[in-house]
């Protein structure tokens, strides 16, 4: 059983200030679990209640009640790691189109968005100061594992692009259609916040402006996680044709 500053320490980690201050996070669930191990990531603390101890034995036992103590999920899954936040370095150059997100709040989305990149083979994230926490626990649950593979860099956009040339490719309503547009092999692809869009510092540093048609005339925009999918399917359905 973990002891109570233990638990203590698990139970804020659900908070960005904890998470900021001990460099630490919380996966749940035996996928997300062992993704994490499979890519290296060695546990701070590791407990599973009986039904896993044959698969992870070298975790410590946790009655489910005890579970239900350190986990943040309504419905506990029985198992749950706190690893070590990775110290990622900004690359100075890029070699394939990398996501580039501009405040977006939802952590659905966030989550969604490096499951994405992960799936595309893509291996770098870039996030404004002000887009949602990585390791805000639903960011992890919605990215399945993809985030130990993907590395995410929080910086100023502004700055990022200013020092790194490449070209940049800002999301808008009105802008080129992507399936008319010719994408470049590499640069960045700038997702904005899902209220307000591309905040006007960046899409004035936009190199190129896309847009996704529209064929109906019923919704007002997309979810960003959706526009996403749909704009980096687009851009390596070109590059397999090619």
């Amino acid at each position: 059983m973990p002891t109570k500053a233990t638990i203590k320490l698990i139970k804020q980690l659900q908070q960005k200030k904890y998470r900021k201050k001990q460099g630490l996070f919380v996966v749940e669930g035996r996928k997300s679990i062992i993704e994490f191990l499979k890519n290296g990531f060695i546990p701070v603390h590791f407990y599973i209640t009986e039904a896993f101890q044959s698969e992870f034995p070298s975790a410590d036992i946790i009655t489910e009640k005890g579970m239900k103590q350190i986990s943040g999920l309504t419905t506990p899954p029985n198992i749950l790691a706190v690893f070590q936040q990775p110290q990622n370095t900004v690359p100075n150059s890029l070699d394939q189109i990398c996501f580039a997100l501009d405040g977006v709040q939802d952590p659905g989305n966030l989550g969604t968005i490096i499951r994405l990149a992960d799936w595309f083979g893509l291996k770098d994230i870039f996030c404004s100061e002000n887009t949602v926490d990585l390791y805000n626990p639903k960011v992890v649950q919605a990215s399945m594992g993809s985030l130990s593979r993907v590395r995410a860099h929080y910086l100023n956009l502004g700055e990022l692009i200013n020092t790194i040339d490449v070209p940049v490719i800002g999301t808008f309503m009105e802008g080129e259609n992507i399936y008319q547009t010719q994408f470049p092999s590499s640069g960045l692809l700038v997702m904005g916040n899902e209220a307000n869009g591309i905040s006007k510092e960046i899409a004035q540093l936009c190199t190129q402006k896309v847009s996704i048609p529209q064929n109906g005339n019923n919704t007002e925009s997309l979810n960003v996680a959706i526009a996403s999918s749909i704009i980096i399917g687009e851009v390596y359905s070109k590059k397999f044709k090619s």
